[in-house]
């Protein structure tokens, strides 16, 4: 996805920054290491379901969440519906 269409797409999930047509990445915060390192399980059990794995970055109170489609080296609708399920376990 590149342009339009990628414009149109990210609409949809507006905390989601496209970095360079190629991935999109979103930080979380928590108020501890606990409840980021529950999100980061959460979002392991839901990219295990979806067999789409994104790097993820825990810190004490931060979570950073980076995807793309590697197999095409950039963007596709199951990063976008995955972006989705993942802004669903906030």
């Amino acid at each position: 996805m590149k342009g339009s269409e990628l414009a149109q797409i990210q609409k949809l999930v507006p905390q989601w920054k496209v970095v360079n047509e190629h991935h999109i990445t979103r930080a979380f915060t928590f108020p501890d290491f606990k409840e980021a390192l529950a999100f980061v399980n959460r979002v392991g059990e839901v990219a295990e379901k979806q067999g789409h794995h994104p790097d993820i970055m825990l810190a004490w109170g931060k979570v950073e969440i980076t995807m793309w489609t590697h197999k095409i080296d950039g963007l596709t609708q199951s990063d976008f519906i995955m972006a989705a399920k993942i802004d669903q376990l906030v």
